[in-house]
């Protein structure tokens, strides 16, 4: 068996991808794509910890800009990513890989609360992590959360799993001259608000030395191909 490129990572995974060619909810057929990538490069022997989204669900950001206030919003959008969180970790172990959820939202009943060293015992026990409830708190985005997760549980590299294959000089899907990077520098990336993550997901990872990796989930090679560095990808950092 080859050794895993990297001990542990953090797949950011958005919730947009879980819905598929639907504009909402969870598309089976996808989540057990997500699934079945992310059992097999655990089975490699990979630590995954797992944070995803919940724009498939809810999305706060819009509706606190049609007047709900955005506490109330962003708290709802928190619950979002707990149902996809369950959903994918439940789909985790249906391939055949032990999986648990930990929530920064206080719901004993539905998944352990999160503590790092809960969550690190939980990796090294041979369990796929997934992260629910964001950061726990209202004005953060689930990719600032990504970056703060990856930060605490000492992951190698951050993962984004998106819907374009890398970073772009402009959204691709508006304009056909945007040109993709290979690698790009934080400071770039932030100084050109390239926003295939948020600025202070960004800053967080300039700040504490973390790689980011952004591919596209339904990329043929699939995570192994990412983690192996022959899928399409850029490398941020």
């Amino acid at each position: 068996m080859m050794v895993p490129a990297y001990k542990r990572i953090l797949l950011k995974v958005s919730g947009e991808v879980l819905a598929g060619d639907q504009s909402f909810g969870i598309e089976p057929e996808f989540l057990q794509s997500v699934a079945k990538q992310v059992a097999d490069a655990a089975k490699s022997g990979t630590q995954i910890a797992i944070v995803i989204g919940a724009g498939n669900i809810f999305r706060g950001m819009a509706v606190a800009a049609n007047g709900t206030d955005r506490v109330t919003a962003d708290l709802m959008g928190m619950l979002g990513t707990v149902i996809n969180s369950l959903a994918l970790s439940n789909a985790i172990t249906r391939q055949g890989m032990k999986s648990k959820v930990f929530s920064a939202l206080n719901m004993p009943s539905v998944a352990d609360s999160f503590t790092a060293r809960a969550a690190k015992a939980a990796l090294d026990e041979g369990f796929v992590v997934v992260c629910a409830g964001g950061t726990g708190n209202p004005f953060f985005t689930t990719d600032t959360a990504a970056a703060l997760k990856a930060i605490e549980l000492d992951c190698d590299v951050l993962l984004k799993g998106t819907k374009v294959d890398g970073v772009y000089s402009a959204d691709p899907k508006t304009d056909p001259n945007a040109t993709r990077y290979e690698t790009v520098s934080y400071d770039e990336v932030i100084g050109r608000n390239l926003k295939v993550m948020d600025t202070a997901a960004f800053a967080l990872a300039r700040d504490n030395g973390l790689p980011i990796i952004v591919y596209a989930l339904d990329d043929e090679a699939g995570l192994a191909g990412v983690l192996a560095g022959t899928a399409r990808s850029t490398r941020v950092g």
